[in-house]
């Protein structure tokens, strides 16, 4: 007698979900990033002083962590394709909506590997090697050069990261309207609140 092959997990609503890696992947990215912004902006208005070497050190941490995350998050999406959306869902978004959201995960993909590298980058130029939670020396890929620093990498990983504070923002926000707005359960497929039917 011939097994039936196992259905796909799916939400409430019907729509298939993520796995618990992918989650897992998601929600600690969204809140090392959220961590780190709120350091950047913070640490920056302070004047020199113990803390404020305190702070950078943990943020200049925070970006290598969010850089071997975002790692991990790609070779995870490149081996498990995230599960489609549902035709119901497809169907009632606009063309642009579809085309926006394509866009929306390439820009936050690129920004993941982009901010963190520059910072990296400018911590180097300006001299200051960065050590991952104080125990692992990171190389540095440029030379130092303290003007080149401050004219370009420092605007462009300030540019960045308000890009990437900007683009996590709208993220939420449609998510936020597919979900109280349009009820399509469209949230449901990367909430970890839920232990049940989750892919793989």
């Amino acid at each position: 007698m011939p097994v039936e092959p196992p259905r796909p997990p799916v939400d409430p609503n019907g729509a298939p979900r993520y796995g618990p890696v992918a989650i897992a992947l998601h929600w600690l990215l969204a809140l090392m990033i959220l961590g780190s912004v709120c350091l950047g902006l913070s640490m920056t208005g302070l004047p020199f002083s113990p803390l404020r070497l305190k702070l950078y050190n943990w943020h200049k941490w925070a970006g290598v962590t969010i850089l071997a995350l975002s790692a991990m998050r790609l070779l995870w999406r490149l081996s498990h394709p995230p599960p489609p959306l549902p035709a119901r869902i497809r169907a009632a978004m606009p063309g642009w909506q579809l085309a926006a959201h394509r866009g929306l995960h390439l820009l936050l993909y690129l920004l993941f590997f982009a901010v963190p590298l520059l910072g990296w980058a400018y911590s180097s130029a300006l001299g200051f090697p960065v050590v991952w939670l104080g125990v692992l020396p990171l190389p540095d890929f440029v030379p130092v050069d303290k003007d080149f620093a401050e004219a370009v990498l420092k605007p462009l990983h300030k540019i960045g990261a308000f890009s990437l504070a900007a683009a996590a923002l709208v993220h939420a926000a449609a998510a936020l309207k597919h979900h109280f707005v349009d009820r399509d359960g469209l949230l449901g497929r990367m909430s970890p609140l839920s232990s049940r039917n989750r892919l793989p």
